[in-house]
C-alpha cells in the first residue's frame, strides 16, 4: 500500500508539495448518471420543468464546479484548467441523464478531482431543479474513466475488474 501523502508524520492533514514536480500535460474524463422516473425525464426532455432548462443550467453548474474544486475539496491544489467540457445526454431507455466531463491542463498535478467535481455538481443541479416533481431521484455511478500524465501514469476504467 502506498504512503498516505495527505498526512504528515504526526498524522496531521497537509497539502502535498508539488513544487518540485515537472509540469506536464494532464487530462481526465469522468462520468455519472442521474436516474429519473418517466414523467420527470419527459419534463426535462421536453423543456417543461418549471425551473427552466435543466440540462443547460446543469452544464454551466458542472463547469463552475470544476473551476471551484479547490474551494470544495480542502487539500486539492488550485490549478489552471486549459479546458473543461461537460455534456449531459438523455438516455431514453433508462430514463437517465448521463453526465460526462473532460478536462485538461498543463501542470504539476492532475485534473481528476476537477472532472469528478464537475459531474457531481451537474448531477446535484439536475436533482435540485427536479426535486419538486420527484423526490426519489438517484445519483450514481460517478467514476473516473481515464486520466493521462503525471508520475503515476495513465489510467483507464475497466468495468470487468469491479465487484
Amino acid at each position: 500500500m502506498e504512503e498516505l501523502t495527505h498526512f504528515d508524520a504526526a498524522g496531521n492533514a497537509r497539502m502535498v508539495d508539488v513544487g518540485d514536480k515537472p509540469q506536464s500535460e494532464r487530462t481526465a474524463v469522468a462520468q455519472g448518471r442521474v436516474r429519473l422516473n418517466a414523467e420527470t425525464f419527459a419534463l426535462i426532455k421536453d423543456g417543461k420543468m418549471k425551473k427552466g432548462d435543466v440540462l443547460s443550467v446543469a452544464q454551466i453548474a458542472g463547469i463552475m464546479g470544476a473551476k471551484k474544486t479547490p474551494d470544495l475539496i480542502p487539500l486539492c491544489h488550485p490549478i489552471q484548467l486549459n479546458r473543461i467540457d461537460l455534456t449531459l445526454t438523455p438516455e431514453e431507455e433508462t430514463h437517465s441523464i448521463v453526465i460526462r466531463a473532460e478536462a485538461g491542463c498543463m501542470g504539476q498535478t492532475g485534473v481528476e478531482m476537477e472532472v469528478l467535481s464537475a459531474v457531481s455538481v451537474a448531477a446535484l443541479t439536475v436533482y435540485d431543479m427536479c426535486k419538486a416533481v420527484q423526490k426519489d431521484i438517484e445519483i450514481g455511478e460517478i467514476r473516473l474513466l481515464s486520466k493521462t500524465g503525471g508520475v503515476h501514469g495513465d489510467y483507464e476504467w475497466d468495468s470487468r475488474q469491479q465487484s
